[in-house]
């Protein structure tokens, strides 16, 4: 029995006059025909999952007032207590009750997005001692690292698809426990054979494919827009958060362990995410019972995203110049970004001269500097947007610093010699990298909020697509050519991106 259900009973009265249970309705009809309870009682409701407590006062002719608590289950109501008192009772509402739904599956997006990027980088720092196991050249290791992009471009469109038509909970919920049981089996597959970890690491791809369009979909039905920049900020700087934790905590467990501890580790810890997934979480806030009526019109009233997708219009979306735009970018971000993912331990490496620990730990200030600009980057979006600025205009402007910021430090790299100002230019380039959550990442849900997860699917397959291209090609160039010539290529698309972002895109709505 749920709160509804007790404040529109006709027996509400048998709580202050009797110790007699009180009836449920035989319906849900039945209980939307109940008339509400008397304008004199005020009722302090405390919510919970399948239960409740509820502390109901009523104000006699001389002013005087009782109060009664009671505990609300699926059995029935109990009172617990009576008082008698001159003036009403204090309430004190836990903070985490209060604490706004829309939040909690944010964070909880957050987190599957920090697993997402740890179970992901461990093999960028596991590939060295691996590599020296098995006796692999550069251009086997490039081999390996694109691997999991076959698997991850093969979900986008499809994991956008599923996400629109049959909820995001679902979508994601499968997504971490797939990718986590294939990263508990690299071990395995590496002493098997290398096609055998080729199809596990593919295999893991499968899964995390899946993750941006479900995530995509289910904050374009639960973040009003005045708050997107700022959620999807948080919830990108989870994968930057999950790389600093990745690469922290992987030298230390090779160290200490062997790099199969790294896999065994990461991997199982997507079981207890998958716990509070299940139980916490809905695709959208009309499955949410638990979900207060203030912030469900909160919602409703800012959020773009309501009736569910039954069709995907290709050909109105595929006409549009604003996603060609999208799909385009995508594609120049990724190939910068995924090389320093996947390589970037390599290169301090080779380059600088760091051991196994030192790449591991240096690796990380890039990364923790993502996580904080990305969520400045929001603030600063969102600021402007409610202070009158156009979406479009504060689009074009993040995403300029994201194209131009790594363009610049990536350039700065071939004059420098020192270790540590190497270190700090890579983390002042994915810093302003890191802006790119408010400009094109946040894009999908401006331009077509209802198929945002069918959208960040195709522009992610571009993305993914630069992931592939650009870690295969970094192992053939390494073998023939230098760092300089890699950063070139980066720099170049960073440059072409900045043109058609500037050119074609848009933050107004124009597919509805």
């Amino acid at each position: 029995m749920n709160a509804r259900a007790l404040l529109c009973s006709p027996n509400l009265h048998s709580l202050y006059t009797s110790n007699r249970p009180l009836e449920k309705p035989t319906s849900s009809r039945s209980l939307r025909n109940l008339k509400p309870a008397p304008n004199s009682l005020r009722v302090w409701i405390y919510p919970r999952n399948r239960s409740g407590v509820f502390r109901v006062l009523v104000r006699s002719s001389d002013k005087r007032e009782s109060s009664n608590s009671y505990y609300v289950d699926g059995d029935g109501v109990n009172r617990t207590n009576g008082v008698v008192s001159d003036s009403p009772s204090s309430v004190v509402v836990p903070w985490w009750e209060e604490f706004p739904k829309r939040w909690v599956i944010v964070l909880l997006c957050f987190s599957a997005f920090l697993l997402c990027n740890m179970d992901r980088v461990n093999m960028s720092i596991a590939i060295l001692p691996m590599s020296a196991e098995y006796g692999w050249n550069p251009a086997t290791v490039g081999l390996i690292q694109s691997s999991f992009f076959w698997g991850y471009l093969l979900t986008q469109i499809a994991g956008g698809i599923w996400a629109d038509t049959v909820g995001g909970k679902r979508v994601l919920g499968f997504g971490v426990i797939w990718w986590s049981i294939a990263t508990i089996l690299t071990p395995v597959a590496a002493k098997l054979g290398l096609p055998y970890l080729l199809v596990v690491r593919a295999f893991m791809g499968v899964g995390e494919g899946v993750a941006m369009p479900a995530m995509n979909n289910i904050l374009s039905k639960w973040v009003p827009v005045q708050e997107r920049s700022r959620s999807l900020a948080l919830v990108y700087s989870g994968m930057y958060l999950g790389s600093v934790t990745g690469l922290a905590f992987s030298p230390f467990l090779i160290h200490q362990f062997g790099w199969p501890s790294v896999f065994y580790s990461f991997g199982s810890l997507g079981t207890v995410w998958l716990t509070l997934w299940l139980t916490k979480a809905e695709s959208s806030p009309l499955e949410d019972p638990t979900l207060l009526p203030e912030e469900r019109k909160l919602i409703a009233d800012n959020c773009a995203s309501k009736e569910p997708v039954k069709s995907i219009p290709w050909r109105l979306i595929l006409s549009k110049p604003p996603v060609w735009a999208l799909i385009s970018c995508h594609f120049c971000h990724n190939w910068g970004t995924f090389i320093l993912l996947t390589w970037m331990p390599t290169y301090y490496h080779q380059v600088l001269k760091f051991n196994l620990m030192e790449s591991g730990l240096l690796s990380v200030f890039p990364w923790m500097t993502m996580a904080i600009s990305a969520n400045a980057g929001g603030w600063i979006a969102d600021t402007l947007v409610s202070r009158g600025f156009s979406v479009t205009n504060v689009r074009k402007i993040m995403q300029t610093i994201g194209f131009l910021g790594p363009a610049f430090f990536l350039t700065q790299l071939k004059h420098i010699d020192s270790p540590t100002m190497a270190v700090l230019c890579m983390a002042c380039s994915q810093g302003t990298d890191a802006f790119s959550q408010s400009g094109l990442y946040s894009n999908h849900q401006d331009i077509a909020p209802r198929y945002s997860g069918v959208l960040l699917g195709l522009s992610n397959t571009a993305g993914v697509l630069a992931g592939v291209l650009g870690t295969a090609a970094t192992g053939h160039i390494l073998q023939h050519g230098s760092w300089d010539d890699v950063f070139t290529i980066s720099v170049g698309l960073y440059l072409v991106g900045t043109v058609v972002w500037n050119l074609f895109s848009t933050g107004e709505k124009i597919i509805d």
